[in-house]
């Protein structure tokens, strides 16, 4: 898991063009000089197009979903239409990952489900810190409110459902209860797996979710206390009215679909726009993927968040991943050259 999370300053930013930039840091680039281009599923990628590309404004862009939604025509449809443009020069990209946690859990406490979700408290003050994840947790500050939407067995797994900032629960019946971010305790997230590493417990390739996870079920005292070195403290909703087996819901207020979305930073790559991916590491990816998603931890030009799915799986790919590589987001024409021009 990326210490991202939708979940810490989560907005639905819809900006609709890169800020001005210097010329240098533009670069438009042929279809051709993208690694894997021709190999790749366009149908896909439209198809998950098609889920957002009516929100973000101006005409280009309505006028493009239109046609896509009319003519279709996968990779024919990119390359008539967009030109790939290189934003932040010879910067090399980072690539994580992120996923939709599955936990196991009960509308009502009983001796298995002790650890509850809470709903944000309508006392929670705009703009400023509140209590910290510590005094929450210590002090009992949310109980006997009636603000538990549902309770889990693992608290470790509850920590990083809240660094996600959404997920699915499990209830006993089989039923399924999704439950989104709704604000958090106005702390900044302070990441405990950079707290093992400064400790001299691991080193930093040695750290992802699963390593953490152990580390904090393997010392019963210590485990705890590391996780309260976070003090952002997260508040879920209900999320209702979407397809269980369809993705959370983006920033953009659509589910996002497990390996073609991604989460950017909004001043750079516009929200809805299709963007080609060349991640490297372990496990290349070669895609084209569409920015549907934001972060907090998502910040710069070559920045970008893969979703990975729900459940474990999806968390063990996710956790691993921290690549480099390089994006090229696909501008429509006009805008794509207008922006070569600063205009």
């Amino acid at each position: 898991m990326t210490p991202a999370g939708r979940a810490i300053g989560l907005a639905a930013l819809l900006a609709a063009a890169a800020p001005a930039l210097a010329d240098s840091d533009f670069q438009i680039l042929s279809f051709d000089q993208l690694d894997g281009w021709a190999q790749d599923d366009h149908a896909a990628a439209l198809e998950v197009f098609l889920n957002t590309c009516d929100i973000p404004d101006g005409p280009e862009w309505q006028g493009l979903c239109k046609l896509a939604r009319e003519k279709g025509g996968g990779r024919s449809f990119f390359e008539l239409f967009f030109r790939p443009v290189l934003i932040g020069g010879e910067e090399e990209a980072l690539f994580t990952g992120y996923f939709e946690p599955e936990l196991r859990g009960s509308l009502t406490r009983t001796e298995k489900f002790r650890y509850p979700l809470f709903a944000r408290p309508k006392d929670l003050p705009e703009g400023e810190p509140w209590a910290s994840r510590a005094e929450i947790e210590e002090f009992g500050l949310l109980d006997g409110r009636g603000l538990e939407i549902a309770w889990v067995e693992d608290p470790v797994e509850l920590f990083f459902l809240q660094i996600q900032g959404s997920g699915r629960i499990r209830l006993p019946g089989g039923q399924l209860l999704r439950v989104g971010y709704d604000g958090h305790n106005g702390h900044s997230y302070r990441s405990v797996g950079q707290e093992l590493i400064r400790r001299g417990i691991y080193k930093a390739h040695q750290v992802s979710a699963e390593v953490i996870k152990s580390w904090v079920r393997r010392n019963p005292v210590e485990g705890p206390r590391l996780l309260r070195h976070n003090p952002s403290f997260v508040f879920f909703r209900e999320v209702t009215g979407n397809d269980p087996d369809s993705g959370p819901i983006g920033a953009m207020n659509r589910p996002v679909t497990a390996g073609r979305s991604i989460a950017v930073d909004p001043d750079y790559t516009p929200l809805g726009a299709p963007v080609w991916i060349e991640k490297g590491g372990a496990e290349p990816m070669h895609r084209l993927m569409i920015a549907q998603d934001t972060g907090s931890a998502i910040k710069g030009r070559q920045r970008a968040d893969i979703f990975f799915g729900t459940g474990g799986t999806a968390g063990r790919a996710a956790g691993k991943t921290r690549d480099p590589g390089r994006m090229i987001v696909l501008m429509p024409i006009q805008r794509a050259y207008a922006m070569l021009d600063g205009e």
